[in-house]
C-alpha cells in the first residue's frame, strides 16, 4: 500500500474520531450505549401529604426518583432516605427534578401522618412528595412499573400482602423507567446523582 493511501486513511480516521468526540460534546448521551427502559409510567392517581390527587401528569418533563417506605419504619427506611435526603440536598433546586415516595403501609400512612413525616424532614414538599392511596395500586405501580419489587411477590390477598423494597427507580422526562439503583449503597446513591445529572440535560 503506498504512503500517500495510508495517509489519505488515517486522515480520514482521524475526521470520523474527532467527529464523533465533538458531537458526544455537544449532544448529551451522543456517545453512550442506548439504554432500553424498564417500563413505562402508567396513568395514576394518589394523595400527597396535603390529600391533594397527584397523577402521573406531575411527572411529565421531570427526572423523577422514586422510592417505596413507611413512617413508622425502624430497619431500611431511615437508611433510605438518608441517603436519598444526599439526592434531594443535590437537586433540590433543579426545577425539571422531583422525588416521589410512596407509602407501603396505606392502612396506617394517612395524608396527615405523611404531613408529619414530611415536616419531621424539613423539605420542600413541591419536590419531594409524600405519597399514599390504595393498597392494591402503590403495590402494582412498584411491581410492575416502576420495577423495584419481583411481581411474583404478590400473595392471594392484599390484606396479607407486604412491599418492602430498598430499591430506587429512575425516570426519565419522557416517563421511562431507566434504571433502578439500590438505596443502602454509597456507590449506587453516587450513580444515582450521576445519571440524573445526565438525564437533567438530555
Amino acid at each position: 500500500m503506498s504512503t500517500k493511501r495510508l495517509f489519505y486513511i488515517a486522515f480520514f480516521a482521524v475526521l470520523v474520531i474527532g467527529f464523533y468526540l465533538a458531537m458526544g460534546q455537544l449532544i448529551p448521551g451522543f456517545t453512550t450505549q442506548v439504554i432500553k427502559p424498564l417500563g413505562t409510567i402508567r396513568p395514576f392517581t394518589f394523595y400527597n401529604q396535603n390529600g391533594q390527587a397527584v397523577t402521573e401528569k406531575a411527572m411529565a418533563g421531570k427526572v423523577t426518583a422514586v422510592e417505596y417506605f413507611f413512617t413508622t419504619c425502624r430497619g431500611i427506611c431511615p437508611r433510605m432516605n438518608n441517603n436519598m435526603r444526599k439526592v434531594y440536598d443535590t437537586y433540590k433546586g433543579e426545577k425539571d427534578f422531583l422525588i416521589l415516595s410512596h407509602t407501603c403501609d396505606p392502612l396506617n400512612d394517612n395524608p396527615d401522618q405523611l404531613k408529619r413525616y414530611a415536616d419531621s424532614m424539613k423539605v420542600d414538599t413541591n419536590k419531594w412528595v409524600f405519597l399514599t392511596g390504595r393498597k392494591d395500586s402503590l403495590y402494582n405501580m412498584a411491581r410492575h412499573v416502576y420495577k423495584i419489587d419481583d411481581p411474583k411477590n404478590n400473595v392471594g390477598s392484599i390484606d396479607d400482602d407486604f412491599l418492602h423494597t430498598q430499591f430506587i427507580a429512575l425516570v426519565n422526562k419522557k416517563g421511562d423507567v431507566m434504571k433502578v439503583y439500590d438505596a443502602l449503597k454509597e456507590s449506587e446513591i453516587k450513580e444515582l446523582k450521576d445519571d440524573i445529572a445526565r438525564y437533567l440535560k438530555q
